[in-house]
């Protein structure tokens, strides 16, 4: 109950500062004039510009990596493949992905002086390890989702409100099937240095016990997840990310905070 009064509370905010700001047709975050696409964990409403595409790559923790790259086919429609592996970086063998995934964002309303832009999409890539046993990442993925994204100006600050809703497909084993909400800020200093900040509300990741009959094994505390990130624009087409993650501790087999590293390429056809 107390999430909900939450939930209720910033999204009047969110809406009221909307309202009371001025902002641009769309929101940019970096030099070369692309929004951002994603905080840490959570989508937003931007998508690329025609003919821009990005080529990444996310280090976590057990010497994971995971792969992927985006093209924008219009100024409205991306798309993207992501692949990855635990023990990329070790001495063992790598333990890959048991598949490719995929992810497409389709912008249906564009950011107006006093309108948020609207987003669609689905991206079936969970962050974290992949676990065969609950035949999912540690940290789901969106599944399909709807994100409202508002731009804001304050001095030298270019910002952004997100919010959203999700349904992920990774539900086989646990069986939750909560639609999901999230919601999210982001902040660029001087057009080089950006902050991150999400929370995952984790209506889908919450259960007390799982049917392994161990209550301490894997899944969410109902805690949700708060993330927050620093973004380095360290040249027109290179970006470098530092995450931490479930500051909150909701992950019931981890005793502290995730750290994950993010490198992406942009560039444009």
């Amino acid at each position: 109950m107390r999430k909900k009064y939450i939930l209720t509370a910033l999204f009047i905010l969110f809406l009221t500062s909307a309202g009371a700001i001025s902002a641009q047709e769309e929101f940019s975050a970096s030099l070369y004039d692309v929004p951002p696409r994603w905080l840490v964990d959570v989508p937003t409403a931007g998508t690329f510009p025609r003919g821009y595409f990005d080529i990444g790559v996310r280090l976590y923790p057990g010497g994971g990596a995971i792969g992927n790259t985006d093209i924008g086919l219009s100024n409205r429609l991306t798309l993207g493949i992501s692949y990855g592996a635990e023990n990329v970086i070790s001495s063992t063998d790598p333990n890959w992905n048991p598949r490719i995934e995929f992810n497409v964002k389709f912008r249906g309303i564009d950011e107006l002086e006093y309108f948020p832009a609207v987003t669609l999409g689905f991206s079936s890539q969970g962050f974290g390890a992949f676990s065969d046993e609950f035949d999912r990442y540690t940290f789901k993925s969106r599944g399909f989702y709807l994100v409202v994204s508002r731009s804001f100006y304050f001095y030298e600050w270019t910002s952004g409100w997100h919010i959203g809703t999700n349904y992920s497909l990774e539900h086989d084993v646990d069986d939750e099937k909560d639609i999901n909400f999230f919601l999210g800020f982001d902040a660029t200093f001087k057009y080089n240095l950006a902050w991150l900040m999400e929370y995952d509300v984790g209506l889908n990741d919450d259960r007390s016990e799982l049917p392994n009959g161990d209550p301490n094994v894997f899944g969410g505390k109902g805690r949700g997840y708060l993330n927050i990130g620093i973004k380095w624009l360290f040249t027109e087409n290179l970006e470098l990310e530092a995450h931490l993650k479930d500051l909150l501790l909701n992950r019931r087999e981890s005793d502290t905070i995730t750290r994950e590293i993010k490198i992406t390429y942009i560039d444009s056809f």
